[in-house]
């Protein structure tokens, strides 16, 4: 059996073409990243240091730069934040031309995370919510900012199973309860999406063949060998005009079990690295949730 799965890995390697060096420890899987957090993280926590970036709805397209670079159409539909310039043909570089819909104009990131179906007609989001973070149990100081040009997805857009709530979940507003499945909202409070990101880097690769084997989750406040550089863990949330029943949804990319989120980094780097600074290394809060103005 051990001599199977190496022959498939090494014939997935040639699949690719040879046009990108895949990652040591790629052997895992191709479908989702290295590892989990140890348990979900809820809502804002206003005593985990971090800083908070709101973006409102861009645009919706078919498009994906990461999975399908330069094939417009190609992807199911995606719901599109932070970066206003985001089609199938962006490109790190071609973000620094774009413009924000997030309240830190200095975040020209691009934030993307499937279209939300109801009875065949997508749901126009409400805005999304990034939450910069140490990972669980890690040390806020030692957390390094985002290198410039890294790209991650979060979650298995071809999970057929449930994912762990800790990585994907439901909630209703800023509740602590992660659910598998969309659970009802009442009282105001909007369906939500949330997928939590991996917080520890190798190194050396922006991107993976997979694009996930590049980063791993930390466990017990440590970063897997092989992954020796901890950056923030971000918890990515999509909020919908949705309370009452869920009946007749479902996800561009499959059901509901689906969710997954992308990101690219176009952030300021000197700005990036002064949230980092200014925030997590000093373990306080900043931005909506503490009042304080990122711009």
């Amino acid at each position: 059996m051990r001599s199977l799965a190496v022959a498939l890995v090494l014939l997935a390697a040639c699949s690719s073409g040879g046009s990108a060096t895949r990652h040591p420890m790629q052997m895992a899987t191709d479908a989702t990243s290295l590892g989990q957090p140890d348990e979900p993280i809820a809502g804002p926590q206003g005593g985990v240091p971090q800083f908070v970036v709101e973006c409102t709805y861009s645009h919706a397209a078919s498009d994906d730069p990461i999975v399908y670079p330069g094939q417009p159409g190609r992807s199911h539909l995606h719901v599109f934040f932070g970066n206003t310039t985001v089609d199938a043909h962006t490109t790190i570089a071609s973000l620094a031309g774009g413009g924000t819909t997030c309240d830190q104009q200095l975040d020209k990131a691009a934030y993307w995370a499937p279209a939300l179906l109801k009875d065949n007609q997508m749901l126009t989001p409400v805005k999304s919510t990034a939450y910069y973070r140490p990972g669980i149990a890690v040390d806020p100081t030692t957390v390094q900012p985002f290198p410039p040009g890294l790209v991650m997805i979060a979650g298995n857009a071809g999970a057929t199973r449930d994912q762990p709530v800790s990585i994907v979940a439901w909630t209703c507003g800023t509740g602590s309860e992660r659910d598998v499945l969309p659970p009802t909202c009442g009282g105001g409070r909007d369906l939500r999406l949330v997928v939590t990101f991996p917080d520890c880097w190798d190194g050396v690769h922006l991107d993976s063949p997979n694009h996930h084997t590049h980063v791993a989750y930390s466990s017990k406040g440590s970063c897997p060998t092989g992954y020796p550089v901890p950056i923030p863990q971000l918890q990515f949330s999509v909020e919908y005009p949705v309370s009452g029943p869920t009946d007749g949804m479902v996800l561009a990319s499959g059901g509901l079990t689906s969710g997954h989120a992308d990101f690219m980094n176009g952030w300021d780097q000197k700005k990036l690295t002064d949230e980092v600074d200014l925030c997590l290394h000093r373990k306080v809060v900043c931005g909506v949730t503490s009042g304080r103005k990122t711009g």
